[in-house]
């Protein structure tokens, strides 16, 4: 199955290479993709397989310039990194915003890994933590959010149940930010 997807991705990664610059049938040679031995899934051990690499590495391999190596990641990507409590917004891979934020506080966590948001509200109230307001929320782990708080003399120090907390203004420009681009171009990268 994997071979199927792999296979559609480095097609679409053609038709972008030969959209990306005027390349003819001979620059889009597949001599220069070199394929990864890996194990099979559900095969006998010690049998290898041999897989294509990611859709991005097969776009270069090809020539495609960085056009086409940018339609294949998030529109926008959101970088939380705990230990330095900041955020850093890229929009079309390029460095938006860096804004401070506060994250959970001992005794609590913030999630670490990558998601895309699922819900967004213009006010939540926290059904956990006495019906407290989260304005500007965005959704992206079971009940994790990115959202606003009016304590932002606390931002830059973790502080919070588990949220990534935003300064009222930032956390507007982000939420209106996720709605024009939509969700699903969105990715949240949380890092310890």
């Amino acid at each position: 199955m994997y071979r199927v997807f792999a296979l559609l991705g480095l097609s679409l990664c053609l038709a972008g290479a030969s959209t990306a610059h005027a390349a003819t049938a001979d620059d889009l040679s597949l001599d220069t993709i070199t394929m990864r031995p890996s194990l099979s899934p559900g095969q006998h051990s010690g049998e290898m397989a041999m897989t294509l690499p990611p859709a991005a590495d097969i776009a270069e391999a090809l020539g495609a310039g960085p056009a086409t190596r940018q339609a294949l990641g998030p529109k926008v990507m959101v970088r939380v990194d705990i230990s330095l409590q900041t955020m850093t917004v890229l929009v079309r891979g390029k460095v938006a915003h860096v804004w401070k934020v506060s994250t959970a506080r001992r005794g609590y966590i913030t999630p670490t890994g990558f998601w895309t948001p699922y819900r967004m509200h213009t006010m939540w109230h926290s059904r956990k933590y006495d019906n407290a307001p989260m304005p500007n929320s965005i959704f992206f782990h079971e009940g994790y959010a990115i959202h606003a708080t009016p304590y932002v003399k606390r931002l830059g120090k973790p502080a919070s149940h588990g949220c990534v907390r935003l300064h009222p203004d930032n956390a507007k420009t982000l939420f209106a930010l996720v709605r024009d681009y939509g969700r699903a171009a969105v990715r949240v990268s949380i890092e310890p």
